[in-house]
């Protein structure tokens, strides 16, 4: 996989999440397309967020995301639910690799 999309009604939240998350979006806009934010988790993949409608919404998805441990998110394997309500279970990896957190 090199591109996930996900279209919300929350563009600003569900930034603010995944970027407490450990990614680091940049502010894109291509052409008089619409304003998003694009991160790259991981070597060749990009994740971005678009806002969309209720019927462009990105609904029942499960994500799987693996990121540098830190601070707010320390080493392990966590689960969390976005500001739309898909499941994000994050594994954050230290210099050693991840370790479960049970």
């Amino acid at each position: 996989m090199t591109l996930l999309v996900l279209y919300t009604e929350r563009l600003d939240e569900c930034r603010e999440f995944y970027s407490g998350l450990g990614l680091a979006f940049v502010r894109e806009q291509h052409g008089s397309g619409p304003v998003h934010h694009a991160a790259e988790p991981a070597d060749g993949l990009v994740l971005e967020l678009y806002p969309g409608r209720p019927e462009r919404t990105t609904g029942r998805l499960r994500l799987g995301l693996s990121v540098p441990a830190s601070d707010r998110l320390p080493a392990g394997d966590h689960r969390f639910t976005d500001p739309d309500g898909r499941v994000v279970v994050v594994t954050a990896t230290g210099p050693d690799g991840p370790r479960s957190t049970g």
